[in-house]
């Protein structure tokens, strides 16, 4: 049938075209199986402990389960309701009569935005489908009694990420645009996509979003991390990055950001509309931040109490020589503000005066209800006594990078694995993709010094539940004013376990929710005018009761915070800009420096 006049013409691939890409396929899997059976010649026999953790958890719920066969049974005829229900309503719809959904997407799932899930009958069977099944199974195993806490959150963890991988827009023939695709470009789509996944593979035992992506289209300094500063202190743990003044003048109390210490720096630095720091300096503020090296063999024994001492006191006394200034304001953004009101408490111990504020960022102080990365933690092999990892120096990068991807994995994993592998599509290079891919390692100390401190223990609230440098810690003691963000969408540091640790200071404190998650909610510029965000002049004291009192404002929390810092004794007071190198510190190397590059 020849095909509607105007429409262009498909034709199938040249013959020469489909050998050359059969045999470019064939020659990188012989390399792949080749690379693979010399990695494993050289581990030897390797038992997978963290699978072997995810397994117990299984097992403890599927005896638990069985041993309730009546609420078992419950479930499945829960399901099979709901799914003959679904029969009948698109038997309705499919005869041309009235009709409804079963079951819907939540809101901001964008798996199911393409037009053929509402449109198309048998699509949108599969969708609600699909939606039933993992709505009941997640009930299933949230409902089974007896499991202790740490067991059930790694059990919901892991069914989410489950549930999230048989998603139907996963699959070529579940989804209507691969299929259209598929069509259209008669496979070329699928076969472009296997030579993206052979050569993925080729290149690390675990590609992640970004590594893949055509990284090195993006260059540190030139896309990214290109706010104008000089690196004017470091040590062995860190780079400390003065950034050059906008204009003639600055305020007068420097501002010291302390990122966390499991990503580079620049998530606060990426393009020049999406900088925090930019908007910072733009907006007068004399910026420093530290940015954190990443650690080898030498640095394995490196504590939290080393990063406490050698990082923020540290990084403070930089600021103070750089700037003769002996009141600055602090910022701390997720585990960095978790390091950086330890630091202040230890600071209110000995009296050291020179915090005038502090900010944290998505931050979590109480660890009570950790979320996702709580459950993570619990399979972690790291901190196994006896385990290969327990002995190893430093934690992998891609560890830390893979469990911020899995906890977005519909919008980091699964949305890549589609336009990369199943539509063919080479991403450009997102620079959230490629910082997140750039992680770094972490000393084995200090990793497990947190995880059985805080998510474990959650030692932090309790007075003197911890000590660092000769002190014991006690958050009580913290009484400059503190202004808390949070991100109502954010699975690494939720909202309300944020709120909960906002109550922990004795001194004023301002607490607002963001709009968005972990990262897109704190690099929300105003220029953006997105997402929006909660305040509440009371600090009630359950999260619930603060966000049913709260207001609700457009645009970005930045301008709420600039307004704030401003409001602090001396905000408003200026000097003369300064300039790296003017002060007592001499500059070392232009950044973002050699510990980020």
């Amino acid at each position: 049938m020849a095909p509607p006049a105007g429409a262009p013409e498909r034709s199938l691939p040249e013959p020469a075209e489909l050998a050359d890409s059969y045999l470019e396929v064939a020659q990188g899997a012989s390399r792949l199986l080749g690379k693979q059976l010399k990695r494993t010649a050289r581990k030897g026999l390797w038992l997978p402990s963290e699978e072997i953790a995810w397994a117990r958890a299984f097992m403890d719920l599927s005896a638990h389960a069985l041993a309730s066969p009546y609420r078992l049974a419950q479930a499945q005829m829960a399901m099979m309701r709901d799914q003959f229900l679904l029969l009948q309503q698109s038997t309705l719809r499919a005869m041309g009569m009235p009709s409804r959904a079963v079951a819907t997407p939540e809101q901001g799932d964008r798996r199911f935005d393409d037009h053929a899930w509402d449109d198309n009958f048998l699509f949108d069977y599969i969708k609600q489908s699909y939606l039933i099944a993992a709505h009941h199974l997640h009930q299933t195993v949230a409902r089974v009694h007896g499991l202790d806490a740490g067991t059930q959150e790694q059990v919901n963890a892991f069914t989410r990420q489950y549930v999230d991988a048989l998603s139907p827009t996963n699959f070529a023939l579940t989804n209507p645009e691969v299929l259209r695709k598929t069509v259209s470009s008669k496979g070329r789509n699928l076969l472009k996509g296997l030579k993206h996944l052979l050569r993925d593979l080729e290149s690390g035992d675990a590609p992640l979003p970004g590594q893949a992506a055509d990284g090195g289209a993006l260059r540190l300094g030139r896309d990214l991390a290109t706010t104008p500063g000089k690196v004017v202190f470091e040590n062995e743990l860190l780079q400390l990055i003065q950034f050059a003044p906008a204009g003639s003048h600055q305020c007068r109390k420097p501002l010291l950001i302390v990122p966390p210490w499991l990503h580079k720096y620049y998530v606060l630095d990426l393009r020049d509309d999406e900088s925090l720091v930019k908007w910072l300096v733009d907006r007068g503020f004399t910026t420093f931040i530290i940015s954190w090296v990443n650690p080898d063999q030498r640095l394995a024994r490196k504590s939290f109490e080393d990063y406490v001492v050698d990082g923020v006191l540290a990084a403070i006394d930089a600021v103070e020589q750089a700037t003769a200034e002996s009141r600055l304001d602090l910022v701390g953004y997720g585990l960095g503000g978790t390091l950086l009101m330890a630091t202040l408490a230890v600071m209110a111990a000995r009296r050291d005066r020179r915090a005038a504020s502090a900010s944290f960022l998505a931050t979590l102080l109480d660890f009570s209800e950790p979320g996702e990365v709580g459950a993570l933690a619990g399979a972690d092999p790291l901190t196994r006594e006896g385990s290969k990892a327990s002995r190893a120096s430093t934690a992998r990068a891609s560890t830390n990078a893979g469990t911020c991807t899995m906890l977005h994995a519909n919008d980091l994993i699964w949305s890549f694995v589609v336009n990369r592998y199943l539509l063919g599509k080479t991403p450009f290079p997102a620079d959230l993709l490629y910082w997140i891919a750039d992680s770094t390692r972490l000393p084995a100390a200090l990793h497990r010094y947190c995880l059985d401190n805080f998510y474990r223990g959650n030692r932090l609230p309790q007075p003197g539940g911890i000590t660092l440098a000769g002190v014991d810690v006690d958050l009580a003691r913290v009484k400059i004013p503190c202004y808390f963000l949070a991100t109502i969408e954010d699975h690494i540091s939720p909202w309300r376990s944020s709120y909960l640790g906002s109550r922990l200071p004795r001194g004023p404190v301002r607490f607002v929710l963001g709009g968005s998650g972990h990262v897109a909610g704190i690099v929300n510029p105003p220029s953006h005018e997105q997402h929006g965000f909660w305040s509440n002049e009371e600090l009630p004291q359950h999260p619930d009761d603060f966000l049913a009192g709260a207001v609700r404002h457009p645009g970005s929390w930045w301008t709420d915070w600039e307004q704030w810092l401003l409001a602090q004794p001396d905000g408003n007071t200026l000097v003369v800009a300064r300039h790296p190198g003017d002060g007592a510190l001499a500059v070392i190397e232009d950044a973002p420096g050699r510990y980020v590059a």
